[in-house]
């Protein structure tokens, strides 16, 4: 995998796909040679069969991403080709983080806000150290946050508290955020990247087929009824039970192992 910048790092083991914001500067704001390299990452551990579950942390250990780098605004954004541009990128890293057939996970330390907790709840799901911070700051800044995020905060917390995020544009801490059901779990700081490299990898042992069958039908439960696709959901059904994994699971079970899942 070839990256055209420093500002995104990736690396493969134990079965994670680990995808780290490495603009510590600027708190991992994210700019647009980042987009451009979060497709080009993401893409290969889509396309990697060994790796099982993809991880995205904050280099540095002060932000995970807080927003957009605001700084390149006026070269890379001062028209509308290049508006289109940064969109075109962004979207597009978005729409793949929104869309991935593995799990994947955010591990959340210092600031997370705007942009950077829309990457976040793209997430199936966040952990988050004791310092952390969450926050939209839309209302203080004069724009709209997006569609897609607003629908992803309501489903995680409710339209009151959304509501309430939005409005006021005060920050969470970690505590909050839990309570409110906005993250999975608070860790201590100096625990988190063990304790998110222990959850991957036992995600990453089970069956790839099971797993990502959980996904898609969870996605279609938070669809409106009429828009869910439910024989796709038979389909993947039915592919689980024709699975080698299927047998494997079996197998394991009744000669008490544990099983070794290929994904087919």
């Amino acid at each position: 995998m070839k990256l055209d910048t420093d500002k995104m790092l990736a690396e493969k083991a134990d079965g994670i796909g680990l995808m780290t914001f490495n603009n510590p500067a600027r708190r991992n704001a994210t700019s647009l040679e980042m987009w451009e390299a979060i497709d080009v990452i993401l893409k290969d551990f889509e396309a990697d069969d060994s790796v099982r579950v993809i991880v995205m942390k904050g280099a540095g250990g002060k932000a995970f991403v807080a927003g957009a780098d605001i700084s390149e605004f006026k070269e890379k954004r001062n028209d509308a080709e290049a508006a289109e541009r940064y969109a075109k990128a962004s979207d597009g890293a978005k729409h793949l983080l929104a869309n991935l057939k593995k799990p994947l996970i955010a591990t959340i330390n210092g600031f997370c806000l705007g942009g950077g907790l829309a990457v976040a709840m793209s997430a199936d799901m966040r952990f988050a150290a004791e310092d952390a911070q969450f926050g939209v700051p839309a209302g203080r800044l004069g724009i709209a946050y997006n569609f897609d995020s607003l629908r992803r905060l309501v489903q995680l917390v409710g339209p009151a508290l959304a509501n309430e995020i939005m409005f006021t544009a005060r920050r969470l801490n970690a505590e909050e955020a839990l309570r409110i059901g906005l993250i999975n779990r608070v860790i201590p700081v100096n625990e988190l990247d063990a304790t998110v490299r222990e959850i991957a990898k036992t995600i990453g042992k089970n069956a790839p087929l099971s797993v990502n069958a959980s996904k898609v039908t969870i996605k279609e439960v938070l669809k409106d009824e009429s828009q869910r696709n439910m024989d796709m959901l038979a389909q993947i059904s039915e592919e689980c039970f024709n699975s080698a994994d299927y047998k494997e699971g079996r197998q394991a079970f009744m000669e008490k192992r544990e099983p070794v899942f290929t994904g087919t």
